[in-house]
């Protein structure tokens, strides 16, 4: 990818989580990155194009961290779903709790843009999905009931992290992550 491009789009991470889509205009980015506006349209159409681009960027990220807490073969499923969730809200610390970009801009967009409100969801649902196979291997060694329902075990845990990462930002504080996962994983091992 075009260096400054890549730049565009890391700003654009920054930018977006602290400020969200409908206060962020392009001169902010351009301001961030030192870059001419002719270098932002050589690279977006337009900020909607941007802010799906960024989005992009931003899973990512997400899939990166997924890799590295999933597929790791030496830890039990249900850890590994758990130490995902752990690291994000690790990062979560570093940016100052403001939360999941994509809860953010879903809550913000979606009763206005079907573009993001369907990008958005497709993120949240790929998330979803890696989550329920590494839940398929916890039913496969005995550590979640034969009949349970995987993708929609993998739904919830994500629809509560949402949820807990929206009342994180309010706080600035990670007690509602922790709390959430805690309960989660608690009344996942209970169940089993």
């Amino acid at each position: 990818m075009n260096d400054s491009k890549q730049r565009m789009l890391d700003a654009g991470l920054r930018l977006l989580l602290r400020h969200g889509y409908n206060d962020l205009g392009i001169q902010a980015v351009l301001k961030e990155t030192g870059m001419p506006k002719g270098s932002f349209y050589h690279h977006f159409v337009s900020k909607e194009d941007f802010a799906l681009q960024v989005i992009d960027r931003y899973m990512e990220e997400v899939h990166h961290g997924l890799d590295d807490t999933l597929g790791d073969c030496a830890t039990a499923p249900l850890d590994r779903v758990r130490k995902f969730f752990e690291s994000t809200r690790d990062k979560y610390e570093t940016e100052g709790y403001l939360g999941c970009m994509l809860g953010g801009l879903g809550q913000e967009l979606s009763g206005v843009s079907p573009v993001f409100q369907q990008r958005i969801e497709a993120c949240l649902s790929a998330i979803a999905s890696r989550i329920a196979n590494c839940f398929e291997e916890a039913r496969d060694r005995g550590d979640l009931p034969a009949d349970a329902n995987l993708r929609l075990m993998a739904d919830l845990v994500v629809n509560c992290w949402e949820g807990a990462a929206l009342r994180s930002r309010l706080r600035r504080d990670p007690a509602p992550l922790d709390s959430m996962l805690d309960f989660y994983f608690g009344s996942v091992a209970v169940a089993s």
